[in-house]
């Protein structure tokens, strides 16, 4: 069935000219939707792909200083910031805090400094722990901070942890060189011809 039949099925009378009016609105409706999914890259937050998060410039700063970080070798943001339980659990809290993060930057109402909300703060928090559970336990650590073994688990990781993963400059115009990344791949290699020799003599 086509959509100009669906119309006529689903409207009542025979003025063709409210049909095709319809139509036109309805198409243009969903045309527009598929066309701002498309411009929002809308699928790239269903993956894992750090590159991902900086479809909004105002991550960039937050993605530059992840990538100059150790956490880069072991972790994607989606490693720390989505729940790691269950895959509905990830994907409901991916898309909550996503059209909440898209509503503020469309407005233009993100602050200079982005700060975690509350519920952003328990999932970084349980995925501290899940990651660090050894270090976070051992009592040998135990002994340098007032009351650590009573709050190991409890107390915010980042109280202590202030510049990791993302570094002590968190501003969106206080970050050097604060543009956004190329896409790269990492299984290729950019290698100088002369580093190139250098290793087939050895």
């Amino acid at each position: 069935m086509s959509v100009f039949g669906f119309i006529k099925k689903i409207l009542p009378g025979k003025n063709s000219k409210w049909r095709v009016t319809a139509t036109v609105l309805i198409g243009s409706i969903i045309g527009l939707g598929l066309f701002l999914m498309k411009e929002g890259e809308v699928v790239s937050y269903m993956s894992d792909n750090p590159q991902a998060c900086v479809n909004c410039h105002v991550m960039t700063p937050v993605y530059n200083s992840w990538m100059h970080s150790s956490h880069r070798e072991w972790v994607s943001c989606n490693g720390c910031h989505v729940p790691q339980d269950n895959i509905v659990n990830a994907y409901y809290f991916k898309a909550m805090d996503g059209l909440y993060h898209a509503s503020i930057f469309t407005a233009r109402a993100e602050p200079e400094v982005i700060f975690m909300r509350e519920g952003s703060q328990e999932v970084v928090q349980n995925n501290c722990i899940r990651c660090h559970v050894q270090q976070v336990t051992q009592t040998k650590y135990n002994g340098f901070i007032e009351n650590h073994e009573q709050n190991r688990t409890s107390r915010q990781c980042w109280s202590c942890h202030k510049e990791v993963p993302h570094g002590r400059i968190h501003g969106m115009s206080t970050v050097k060189y604060n543009i956004a990344p190329l896409p790269t791949d990492q299984e290729e290699m950019v290698i100088p011809d002369w580093l190139q020799k250098e290793m087939e003599t050895r």
